[in-house]
């Protein structure tokens, strides 16, 4: 299992553990692998290394049931680790924000009236609020027939990111987010 397939299963564990203490519920290792959507061995090996880290306790009920417990070192890594992704979320968001926004001015500067978003997009709000800085319409359309009735040339068209980016579409008075994202991942 590659690292952060088992840092993520770490993450998954910790916070359903936080979860039953605070729930009063008890969780088994085998509810714990259906929850990280990995194997029971798998699971025995991470709340093995969890225990020796201090970041769960491991206590037996019987012969055949052991009860998990987050410690205070377990939830300050959970806290640590939903902060860490808040930044990168936030930061990620400020890349796609500038990104969007250098596309709406292009389109502004060349004259364009609005800005067309077509299929459905995560980041519409970002469009929309830099068509409205930008002084540009924004519309949307759902549905990718609404485009080939022909759109006039002062419309700058936005595909989300359900539209598959293809080279024949690709004009220069349009986007494909699916494509801005994996350009500003890969820079």
């Amino acid at each position: 299992m590659p690292i952060t397939e088992i840092t993520d299963a770490e993450f998954v564990i910790l916070e359903n553990l936080y979860t039953q203490d605070r729930q009063n519920l008890v969780l088994k290792q085998r509810d714990l692998a259906q929850l990280a959507k990995t194997s029971l061995g798998m699971i025995n090996s991470i709340l093995k290394r969890m225990v020796q880290k201090g970041w769960i306790t491991a206590r037996k009920i019987n012969s055949r049931n052991i009860r998990y417990a987050i410690t205070l070192e377990g939830i300050n890594e959970v806290f640590h680790r939903s902060y860490n992704y808040f930044k990168r979320t936030i930061k990620n968001v400020a890349c796609y924000r500038d990104a969007v926004s250098a596309a709406v001015k292009e389109a502004s500067d060349k004259k364009m009236k609005a800005v067309l978003l077509v299929g459905n997009s995560d980041l519409e709000f970002i469009i929309e609020h830099s068509c409205n800085y930008y002084g540009l319409s924004f519309l949307k359309s759902a549905d990718m027939y609404f485009i080939s009735g022909g759109i006039d040339s002062y419309t700058f068209i936005f595909y989300g990111e359900d539209i598959s980016y293809s080279a024949e579409k690709s004009v220069s008075n349009c986007v494909f987010i699916s494509r801005l994202l994996l350009d500003i991942q890969a820079g």
